[in-house]
């Protein structure tokens, strides 16, 4: 980055002719994510436009070179079969494959200076430049067709500043910026349920909910198998807002204010009772600034840092036709690049089962990214049959799962996904899914009944597969393999409530289904697998 645009200041006059020129310019002008949704989420309400003198931070996402090697390193690397396997790539060595052209950091830079952007931060791998704009006038004039509005929601009352309306950029930008963040998306609200508490009558033998001595119980882990320690063994999980520190190894980014909600407690508790005595950090991302996207922040996190832990669970998640095709594919090249260097990303894979969407006049499913991307391991949820007693798992009704509508299926997935296609009895109408898609999610763990203590207030029967994910996450520390795993075969998740599905997906049965993946975590069959292959 140029030290000009390091110091980024330009007098008022200055900066206001340089935006007029742009505004001029901006007439040849194009849109980077014209299909990206911008109605605005559930429980968000707007509060009128942003302060003309309010300051922004926006994130540009420069255009990457070599990203078809970056995937082929990848399929290597990732193959037992194939020399390169396990000979993962270091973070150096991603930026040099990745890193935009000069050229590309020559026009965005010199763009972005002439519109009098200061405080610009990139990142290692140079493909993303987070700057601050001093009004919004003069970012509604850098990026033509936006217009900034204060928006306040969520159970914890976030603000963010975002546009209800698409924004463009100067045509001569087209092959050098993929899109601009902190325009449209809004930061994700927690999807986990309190369920009510099931009726029992006596409690001998009985479990009143999953803790994690039950966790520990079903899954076969005794008090023996805990981690050794070792500062090369990590864990991490991705919060939005993260306050107490206590027992975290470390904490990335700026921690929230006030108390610690209930997905943050959740996450941390059970991440680190299944993965115990593992060198555990958290990624607290809110937003430094109410226009930054908290998932975002994540990613360029991840770009930044050259030692991190081996595995990061993520409860984050969005419909797949909510989002732009310029945001959901870069963002998949983000989670490669991931892959690429060795790190093992889980996802819950939502609580809506098989999802439902109306296009065309006609129900289809509504798959969920990132879980669909297939740089990913996503987690489904399950439940004891029995609520009250340690027993055999079936499906949890919400767990998410299904086939995406952008990624195509891998071919590491190929076998295991034809074989449910061919032979399960209750697979859905054709016309609701498309079978050709990437398929989700991967496996599964215990997401129905848990125990979270938040700010020092047990809080019971909570369930989501935000719970299911860091659970996986702890095991993943010990094993990083398929094998090993409780087969679920009983259960169906939710759907439409139509005539035509009568509000069921799929089905869960023998082996791989888009309902439980794999199945869920035998702790002794993994180490097994482990030490005798």
């Amino acid at each position: 980055m140029t030290a000009d645009l390091q110091k980024g200041r330009m007098g008022p006059r200055a900066c206001l002719l340089g935006l007029l020129a742009l505004s001029v310019a901006g007439q040849c002008s194009y849109s980077p994510e014209p299909d990206q949704q911008r109605t605005l989420p559930p429980g968000w309400v707007s509060l009128g436009r942003a302060d003309p003198e309010e300051e922004l931070s926006l994130t540009f996402a420069l255009r990457q070179q070599n990203v078809d090697r970056l995937s082929e390193l990848v399929q290597a690397v990732s193959d037992p079969g194939s020399p390169r396997y396990g000979k993962y790539l270091a973070l150096e060595d991603v930026a040099d494959l990745v890193r935009p052209s000069q050229l590309t950091l020559h026009m965005v830079q010199k763009w972005l200076l002439a519109a009098g952007a200061r405080n610009c931060h990139s990142v290692t791998t140079q493909d993303f430049l987070t700057c601050c704009l001093c009004f919004t006038l003069q970012a509604e004039l850098l990026l033509s067709g936006a217009e900034f509005h204060r928006y306040v929601g969520g159970p914890a009352e976030t603000h963010a500043v975002r546009s209800p309306h698409p924004y463009r950029l100067p045509k001569a930008l087209a092959s050098h910026v993929d899109f601009v963040g902190g325009l449209h998306r809004f930061p994700p609200t927690s999807t986990l349920r309190q369920r009510p508490e099931p009726q029992v009558t006596g409690t001998l033998g009985l479990h009143l909910g999953v803790t994690p001595s039950v966790i520990r119980k079903r899954y076969n882990l005794t008090a023996q198998d805990v981690g050794s320690g070792a500062t090369n063994n990590s864990q991490s999980c991705h919060l939005g807002r993260f306050v107490h520190q206590a027992a975290v190894a470390r904490v990335v980014g700026q921690q929230g204010r006030g108390r610690a909600g209930i997905e943050a407690s959740l996450d941390v508790e059970y991440l680190m009772s299944a993965g115990a005595n593992i060198s555990t950090w958290v990624y607290s991302s809110p937003g430094r600034h109410e226009s930054q996207e908290p998932f975002l922040q994540w990613l360029l996190l991840l770009s930044n840092e050259s030692a991190l832990p081996h595995v990061h669970t993520v409860s984050y998640g969005d419909d797949e036709d909510s989002l732009s095709s310029a945001y959901i594919q870069r963002v998949n090249v983000e989670l490669m690049k991931a892959a690429a260097r060795g790190l093992t990303l889980l996802f819950a894979s939502g609580d809506s089962g098989a999802g439902c969407w109306s296009v065309s006049g006609r129900h289809q499913f509504r798959p969920s990214f990132p879980a669909s991307s297939p740089y990913v391991t996503t987690v489904g949820g399950t439940s004891f049959q029995n609520p009250f007693r340690i027993t055999n798992e079936v499906v949890d009704y919400i767990s998410g799962g299904g086939f995406s509508n952008v990624f195509p299926r891998p071919s590491y997935q190929e076998e295991a996904v034809t074989s449910y296609l061919t032979s399960s009895p209750h697979l859905p109408p054709s016309s609701y899914f498309n079978a050709s898609g990437r398929a989700y999610p991967d496996v599964a763990a215990l997401s129905d009944g848990y125990w979270v203590v938040s700010n020092h207030v047990p809080i019971p029967w909570v369930s989501g597969t935000s719970a299911s994910t860091p659970v996986f996450g702890g095991f993943l520390l010990y094993k990083q393999h398929g094998a090993g795993l409780f087969d679920v075969t009983h259960g169906c998740h939710e759907s439409c409530l139509n005539e035509e599905v009568e509000g069921q997906g799929f089905c869960s049965g023998p082996g791989w289904d888009p309902v439980t993946g794999w199945g869920t975590p035998n702790f002794p069959a993994l180490l097994k697998t482990l030490i005798d292959p």
